[in-house]
């Protein structure tokens, strides 16, 4: 095996495992940047031996047992080394069971990747630093990739992630699943976390390219390790479904070029059905849980009218509608009640979605949203209003920050110019 298949042998082995390894260093030494950076020493030391040595048979169990070994190193010269010597026999225990359990990839998942996720979500820290210690802990992604995913500067992201650490050392945020009450709260925001990972990468809302596919993949791969650590938590299930199901267009949402492609348009033979299986699957173990009705398994179900369709005319538009009166009513959400025109569009007719779309034009979370004229330029031009519907796209160009989104509507606006 070459050393470029061995490095990339090892890039993938840390993708997968990064999050165990490091949860399991902070059960230990309760520190996030302390857990880390022996972590990132462990996979230095599979970088230097592997191309020397070979894969070993379970790269997991080595990867996890070097950095137990680096840690123990780090605790004996500290002054608890004392008090952690019991600790670190039950982790030593612990790390044998691991090596014997052997890498037939059907092993549980360990309860410190759930901790960590917690932990990565915890409300001490902001929105955009849940986001970057998220995709670090969990995704394993370096700081550029994380840089380049949100379009932000390398220093910027690196200093979210510090500043996260010491946050969380700080505050002193135990290493715990929250229980009871604190539960759902917290699991609230690490769903509404991996969900806003996904829905940038589905929709950027900067830069050049309309969708940032390594987002969505990370935000799919983190939903499945909730679906997997949490199984009886319906709404886990119903992000799960969402994100599946959304994810199953994306081959469709863009010209072989980057050209955005929207939905009624697109070829629906080029949706990948395995994800739609699968986010089916996720729907309806979300409704067995009781959690039919919960904001992700709603928008879910929106998704599944669309996947079950047999092409754009026959999808159940009434049906839709009906899903987002209650989505809107659970919500008070004004993008919810525009989506929700939207739907009542497609299936009443544009002029009964256009009265509905100009009675959101005075809330407030909508007056730079660009969809907003973008949606009421749309109805205007099926009602042949092409001038009005013109300017409409021409303002919604003007306010989005997505390259190809602006290029697409400003084509739309020149499509409805006079003599064209």
């Amino acid at each position: 095996m070459t050393a470029d298949h061995i490095h990339r042998a090892i890039e993938a082995v840390w993708r997968m495992e990064s999050a165990r390894v490091v949860g399991a260093l902070v059960r230990m030494m309760r520190d996030v940047g302390l857990a880390e950076e022996l972590a990132q020493d462990a996979l230095v030391a599979a970088l230097e031996h592997w191309p020397r040595s070979g894969i070993p048979d379970n790269p997991a169990a080595w990867l996890m047992s070097t950095a137990r070994r680096r840690a123990i190193d780090r605790l004996r010269r500290s002054k608890r080394w004392q008090q952690k010597q019991a600790e670190l026999a039950f982790e030593l225990h612990n790390a044998r069971d691991d090596a014997i359990a052997g890498d037939d990839g059907d092993q549980p998942i360990d309860d410190d990747v759930l901790r960590l996720i917690f932990i990565a979500c915890h409300p001490v820290l902001s929105p955009q630093a849940q986001v970057a210690l998220t995709l670090r802990l969990l995704g394993g992604l370096a700081t550029d990739e994380i840089a380049r995913a949100n379009l932000v500067p390398e220093p910027t992201i690196a200093q979210r992630i510090v500043r996260a650490k010491r946050t969380l050392a700080n505050a002193r945020v135990p290493f715990e699943v929250p229980r009871g009450a604190d539960l759902a709260a917290r699991l609230s925001s690490v769903l509404a976390v991996v969900y806003l990972i996904f829905n940038e990468g589905y929709s950027a809302t900067t830069g050049d390219n309309w969708m940032r596919p390594r987002l969505c993949e990370e935000a799919l791969r983190l939903g499945r390790v909730l679906v997997a650590l949490a199984p009886d938590q319906a709404e886990v299930h119903g992000l799960a479904a969402l994100m599946e199901l959304q994810a199953s267009r994306m081959h469709a949402r863009t010209s072989p070029s980057g050209e955005p492609i929207l939905l009624l348009d697109q070829d629906l033979a080029r949706w990948d059905q395995l994800l739609i299986r699968r986010g089916v699957a996720a729907l309806d173990r979300a409704a067995a849980l009781g959690g039919a009705h919960g904001p992700y398994a709603l928008q879910a179900a929106i998704a599944a009218f669309h996947a079950r369709a047999i092409d754009a005319a026959a999808t159940d538009w009434s049906g839709i509608a009906a899903v987002y009166d209650e989505l809107a009513a659970q919500t008070g959400s004004p993008v919810v009640a525009l989506n929700r025109a939207v739907a009542i569009a497609m299936a009443q007719g544009p002029a009964v979605g256009l009265a509905l779309v100009d009675g959101l034009g005075s809330e407030p979370a909508l007056q730079r949203y660009h969809l907003l004229p973008s949606v009421r330029g749309d109805l205007l031009q099926k009602l042949g209003r092409v001038d009005e519907a013109a300017i409409e796209f021409q303002r919604a160009a003007a306010l989005t920050r997505n390259g190809r989104e602006r290029a697409l509507l400003l084509g739309r606006a020149a499509a409805c110019a006079p003599g064209m």
